[in-house]
Formats: C-alpha cells, structure tokens, sequence
C-alpha cells in the first residue's frame, strides 16, 4: 500500500511514517517546514519527503492519504483536491490503530508534561528486559536513536497526546489508542488554541480512562489534584498511584542523579542514572509501575533505567565553547520551563544560568499563560526572550524579572547579546518545541569568535 503523509514531519506524523515504512508501506509526505531531528530520522529511513501541500500531490499515486492535525480546512490546496475529488483519507490515530495498536498491548503514557520522556523511560524498561516493544513516541530516544519503530513483540508503547485528531475528528487523539496501561502523569491547562478551559481537557482525558478495560490499569499521580478529580468521575480498572500521599509508588532523592524506590512504604531499590530534577523521579515511578503490569520486575526496571539516556532536546548539551555550555530543550509550558531550571540547577550547583526561551507553542503564542512565565524563570541569572511575531508584549510579562531579563525580534541580536553576557562556566539554556531559527549553532559559532 502506497500512504501520503500529510504533516509528515511533525513528531507524531513522523513516527507513523517510520512505523508504516517497516510494515511494508510506500511512504511519502509533505509537511511547510522541517527541521531536525524528524527530517533527518525521516530521510534516514528512505522515505521521501515534498515541500508544501501543492495540489499535484493528488495524483502521487496514494492507496490513502493520510492526515495529521497540522492540517486544515482552505489553507492547504492539496487537502481540498483530496476532498473535491473524493480520494480516500484518514486521521494519523485512527491509521495506527486499524495497522498496528488493535493487535496490541498498549501502554498509553498521557499527561500535560513528560509524556515524551515517560514513554521513551518505559520503552527503553521494555527492551532492556528483552520485551522487544515497538514504541512511537514524541521525540528521539537516545537508546533507540528513532522515535519510532514496529516488532512482533505484543507490548507497543505509545505517547498519548490531548490534542485534537484532525480537522474532521476532534476528539483527543489517545481516544484512539484503547490502551490496557494508561499512565496519567498530571494534567494542566494547555492546548489553548483548542480547549477553552481545564474541564474541557479533564473531559478529555476522562474519555480516555473510559477506553481501559477492567483487567486493566490506571497509573495515576497521586499528588495531582487534577488527576483524580479525572478519576472522581469513574473509573473501571485496576489504579496504582505514584507521587502522592499514603500507600503507592514513592521516590526519596538521594542526590542529584539517585534516588531509592519504594512501594507501599516497603523499599524497593535505588535508581543511579544520568537524569535530574523531580519531575524526572516521578517520571521514572510511571514508568516502573506500568513496567511491573507487564511482568517486568521493580528490581529489574530500576537496572534498566540506570541505563537510559533521555531524549534528544531534553537538557540536551549541545555544545561547550569557551567555557560556556549551550543546551537544547523542549521545555514550553510555564511549568515546564520551570522544572527544567530547577532540574539543570540540581546539576551545575552555583553556575549561572541563562535562560532562552522562544514562546512558540500555540498556547504560549496566545499569551494565555503569559502570566505565569517570569515566576517560571525567576531562577536563572539572566534571561532572553525572542519576541518575534508574537501577539502580547513579552516585555511587559517579564517586568517582574526587572533588569535581568531582555526581548529581541530579530534573530541575529539575540544571539549578540546572549554572547555579549556569557562568561566561562556559564550554562546557556535554550527552550523551543521548535527549530528556534538554528538558534544553538548560531551561538556555539558566535562564542567561538572573540
């Protein structure tokens, strides 16, 4: 069967690219704008890719035409000739179910933050313990180096994302998945663009918890009130919580990068890996109960995770020069920002921290939360913001930082004044869900140069 991506490069899309490439599928797509790592991942794997959505694509020859979110109706002329014409089209979640999930285990991992890291956690506990999963998760993991791929192992791990299916499904796209472990990390308001308010998402992911079967289970954060208001409204499988008060999976740090695991209150061993920060210990508690609900050991989970190695654009380093180390981050959520400084600070102890951000998501283009990002950043020593296109005054929301913060619209100035400000020993913390203009080679080069 020949599919047609359209949207292919987005993280999603792209895993479903690869997936249907190892089932035996032509693939092609098209996506606006690419960058990496899923161009690179994409072309990796032979799988050729067209710029825009020009309606010549029609006649590329597809069985079925595949479409991601990203797309709507009157902007893109290749969508409206699939329509006029009458060709056959799906969403991306409803074509991953039909091929692969229905004759899965699925383990779902949802949750407004750390879904990308959660699952690539569980599927590298998987492999490690020589499940074999296939996995398609929202990023690249290290120790994987794909973001996706299919086996014949019956275990499939999955990021379960909130947002909407397509332009023609607006149901929440894990809706589609019909997991038999479902990790509910935590849940914030997010997805600006799409839900008017937080009940619309608890909605959402109650209709998810709805798709578990009874011999099932929930893996809940005990400690997020959100969580088990979601769970308040019904709940028909097996629950273990992690993260809360009382009986359940808990973590003790016992420094930066170990922390002793217990269960119930009865120890069950201590993780040493490269990870740091709080979220990522509650992370790693998702991870190893869902684990353990397919037959993996606690004990054997933990020996695994000492061996992850996260996920590309999560605190990933980038480059040092001069003394000063440059990371790339997902971070794009006020939370998110917040706990990735907490987590990098755990990490290089008293050295400053300069802090970057490109406010690129829908939500934070919104300036829903606008108010909530200068306490988010309050811990670092300086910070930048590129304020490019947005529709809210960036300054003005960083005024409580006072002097230590700067906007810029132009590119080629931000990246000045961050090099102007560095001095050896610094860390310089970039935070996107986007490409962010090339923003990091473009600073690692400029800190070359006196």
């Amino acid at each position: 069967m020949h599919i047609h991506i359209l949207g292919i490069c987005g993280t999603f899309m792209g895993g479903i690219a690869v997936i249907a490439r190892q089932a035996g599928h032509t693939v092609t797509g098209c996506d606006a704008q690419v960058y990496p790592p899923m161009s690179t991942q994409l072309e990796s794997q032979g799988i050729a890719l067209i710029e825009g959505f020009g309606a010549e694509q029609a006649d590329i020859g597809a069985d079925v035409f595949v479409i991601g979110n990203v797309v709507s109706r009157g902007k893109q002329p290749l969508m409206e000739a699939i329509l006029d014409r009458g060709l056959p089209y799906v969403s991306g979640p409803q074509w991953l179910y039909e091929n692969v999930l229905k004759d899965k285990w699925v383990l779902a991992v949802a949750g407004t933050h750390g879904k990308t890291t959660t699952s690539a956690m569980l599927a590298w506990i998987l492999e490690d313990a020589k499940l074999n999963p296939g996995y398609l998760v929202g990023g690249v993991p290290m120790n994987f180096e794909v973001s996706a791929r299919l086996t014949e192992s019956p275990f499939f791990v999955i990021e379960a994302d909130e947002y909407d299916t397509a332009f023609f499904d607006k149901r929440s796209k894990f809706v589609h998945y019909r997991p038999r472990t479902a990790i509910l990390n935590n849940l914030e308001y997010d997805h600006a663009d799409i839900f008017p308010d937080l009940a619309a998402i608890e909605t959402q992911f109650h209709h998810l918890v709805r798709t578990v079967p009874g011999q099932g289970l929930v893996v809940a954060n005990g400690g997020d009130g959100n969580i088990l208001r979601v769970l308040g409204k019904g709940c028909w499988s097996g629950v273990e919580y992690f993260a809360g008060p009382g009986f359940g999976w808990k973590a003790v740090p016992v420094d930066a990068t170990s922390f002793d695991v217990t269960l119930d209150d009865q120890p069950v061993g201590r993780v040493n890996w490269e990870l740091v920060g709080e979220h990522n210990r509650q992370n790693a508690l998702a991870a190893l109960a869902a684990a353990r609900h397919v037959g993996v050991s606690p004990q054997v989970a933990i020996e695994g995770l000492g061996r992850f190695r996260n996920v590309k654009r999560r605190l990933e380093v980038r480059g040092t020069v001069n003394g000063v180390t440059v990371y790339d981050d997902f971070a794009h959520h006020p939370t998110a920002i917040a706990t990735t400084l907490a987590g990098l600070r755990s990490r290089v102890g008293d050295a400053r921290i300069l802090a970057v951000l490109e406010p690129r998501s829908n939500t934070m283009k919104l300036g829903t939360l606008k108010d909530q990002l200068a306490g988010s950043l309050k811990d670092a020593q300086r910070v930048f913001c590129y304020s490019k296109d947005l529709g809210w005054d960036a300054a003005g929301a960083l005024a409580p930082l006072g002097a230590k913060s700067a906007t810029h619209d132009d590119l080629g100035e931000l990246v000045e004044a961050i090099a102007t400000e560095t001095r050896p020993g610094d860390q310089v913390l970039v935070m996107s869900n986007g490409g962010f203009g090339g923003i990091h080679g473009k600073l690692l080069e400029r800190l070359a140069r006196p």
